[in-house]
């Protein structure tokens, strides 16, 4: 499955719900998943971790929906194989 049905399938099943929602509304849950898996990594429970990633995702392609974004387009016009920054196959930027 590429991004673009998965967000497709995000759409279809949740878009009804998201758009009453609001930008705001979705962003909010979408921090609140971020949230919980950065307590599911520290608790190193790689289920729960599994299950947080999944749900970070769901919510960025249901928020993407919201906004009218193609998060497939978007990812791969950003990061077309280089980094952005730096323009290289593989990051060579100093931090």
């Amino acid at each position: 499955m590429h991004i673009k049905e998965f967000q497709g399938m995000m759409r279809k099943i949740y878009f009804h719900r998201d758009s009453k929602r609001g930008m705001k509304g979705t962003y909010s849950w979408l921090v609140d998943e971020v949230q919980e898996l950065g307590e599911a990594l520290e608790q190193g429970d790689k289920k729960a971790v599994s299950e947080e990633f999944a749900d970070v995702i769901a919510w960025l392609a249901s928020l993407a929906n919201v906004v009218g974004i193609d998060l497939e387009k978007a990812a791969l016009t950003k990061y077309a194989g280089k980094c952005p920054k730096c323009g290289k196959p593989r990051c060579e930027c100093t931090f």
